[in-house]
């Protein structure tokens, strides 16, 4: 192992509002001082009740991701569990998400983007 996960960063035109989008879906404190990185202009953070860190990063020139597009490819995406897709299709849409693939018949995932444009699933979990 040459190293840890520490977080993942989601390049975009405004970082405190897809960090306050992703706080809606996944809760968690928006821009919490730690030592790993200083909180400036342009950089903004999400830490997860579970230790994990999503973290946005302003670029000027941004250009979203147009799922399923290869000009204009993912870059990245999150996979976020959930018990219940209709409800999460819901809330996710409320918070500012736009419906990329809701998926046919049975499928266990959905497909939306965020305000910046970055694809994400909602993914069902089974039950335990």
């Amino acid at each position: 192992m040459i190293g840890s996960l520490q977080c993942v960063v989601l390049d975009c035109a405004d970082d405190v509002v897809l960090a306050r989008f992703y706080q809606a879906l996944l809760g968690g404190e928006v821009n919490r001082p730690d030592r790993r990185w200083s909180l400036e202009d342009g950089w903004s953070t999400l830490h997860l009740d579970s230790g994990q860190v999503l973290c946005f990063q302003r670029v000027a020139d941004h250009r979203p991701p147009r799922w399923p597009d290869p000009a204009y490819p993912q870059q990245s995406h999150v996979d976020i569990g959930v018990t219940e897709l209709a409800a999460a299709h819901d809330a996710v849409v409320a918070a500012g998400a736009r419906v990329l693939d809701t998926g046919a018949g049975e499928r266990g995932w959905r497909i939306y983007a965020d305000p910046a444009g970055h694809p994400f699933c909602l993914v069902r979990e089974q039950a335990q």
